[in-house]
């Protein structure tokens, strides 16, 4: 008879596992996301009370120790390491606002997806001007692979955002909204449709908008967003170290870091403490003191500084790319939360946005 051993579903180091080495998924794909902007090659799964976005079925997975088994139901799945349990987990269903289409025609789902159990997510620019270029592009982003395969639109109009954020909180208890573009050929850098996207959605339905973008232009973009109704602001760094991304983003790398750092403080004095924040991708060459250093400074301007594990995505240039060792995680994240309690930083504090959900790292379990 197999032993077996439950471990708490929410046991941070068995999240940060699963989030580095994926999961073999033995049943329906069911609510995976597949290319795209965001968290691609994801399941949602609900470790006790926390939901998490744990990579899956896609070729980085394949070795995972891991391996989760849905029940006939489909509500729940045990999650095995080689072979012995070490936890359950809950399937978030399928959103009630999925169902529904534009009176053109549209999916709301082409629109904007849920991401973990409440967190409703849109890339409103599905393009880049860097995407159809190797030697500008980022290494990691798959943001054309979703518009390829016909699973989203290339714009999202502002009513059209307005009509599914307005659904979405009302059929399936929405909390907050996450708006991000791919990079425009303008100087404002996607802030100017963004603006002009959340003030639809806020006239439509309350409810709390991070939008995401590079630096813009001038800082007086910061105050037209909040004006529109964006209540918090992403500005991803990914990498942390110029050599690093020279190499992984080498088009986005031509927004120096200086210019980052000009645009948090100057963001930072609009939305205020701890409602900016930054995507940092551990495991793409960064060390671990550099990414403990950089989330120390950040933090100490009132940055959020939200570190995930990278994950390879299959059929982008880093599909791949080693994994970031769970250990290393396991070390990075409690240095993290000490900068988090140093600085009065928390993730609840958040208005909306990717720290706020936390989905896709175990850092909270730290704060």
């Amino acid at each position: 008879m197999n032993e077996t051993l439950i471990m708490p579903a929410s046991s941070p180091d068995l999240l940060a596992e699963l989030q580095c080495h994926g999961v073999r998924w033995q049943g329906a794909d069911g609510l995976v996301r597949k290319g795209g902007a965001g968290p691609s090659d994801h399941k949602a799964l609900s470790l006790g009370e926390h939901t998490a976005m744990v990579p899956m079925l896609n070729r980085a997975s394949l070795d995972s120790p891991f391996t989760a088994v849905p029940d006939s139901t489909g509500g729940q799945a045990l999650i095995f390491r080689e072979g012995l349990q070490v936890g359950q987990v809950q399937l978030p269903g399928v959103p009630n606002f999925y169902a529904l289409s534009t009176a053109d025609g549209i999916p709301y789902w082409k629109i904007a997806t849920l991401h973990s159990k409440d967190v409703l997510a849109t890339t409103v620019l599905q393009h880049c001007i860097r995407m159809n270029d190797a030697a500008s592009a980022c290494q990691f982003c798959a943001i054309d692979q979703s518009l390829a395969a016909g699973k989203t639109i290339a714009r999202k109009r502002p009513a059209q955002l307005a009509e599914v954020a307005a659904a979405a909180v009302r059929l399936d208890g929405v909390r907050h909204m996450v708006m991000t573009t791919g990079t425009p050929q303008t100087r404002d850098r996607g802030a100017a449709i963004l603006c002009e996207s959340a003030a639809a959605v806020t006239r439509a339905v309350s409810l709390p908008i991070q939008a995401q973008c590079e630096p813009p232009d001038h800082d007086d973009w910061f105050l037209r967003l909040r004006d529109s109704g964006v209540t918090a602001l992403g500005m991803h760094l990914e990498a942390v170290t110029d050599a690093v991304r020279q190499r992984i983003m080498p088009g986005k790398a031509q927004v120096p870091l200086s210019r980052y750092f000009s645009a948090f403080e100057a963001a930072v004095k609009v939305f205020g403490h701890g409602q900016v924040s930054t995507y940092i991708l551990a495991g793409l060459g960064d060390s671990e003191a550099a990414i403990a250093a950089m989330s120390e400074r950040l933090a100490s301007l009132g940055v959020y500084p939200f570190v995930v594990p990278f994950v390879p995505i299959d059929g982008t240039p880093l599909a791949g790319h080693a994994k970031p060792d769970s250990a290393f995680m396991q070390r990075l994240y409690p240095r993290i939360g000490a900068s988090l309690r140093r600085h009065g930083l928390h993730s609840d504090n958040i208005t909306a946005g990717c720290a706020k959900c936390g989905a896709c790292s175990a850092l909270k379990h730290h704060e």
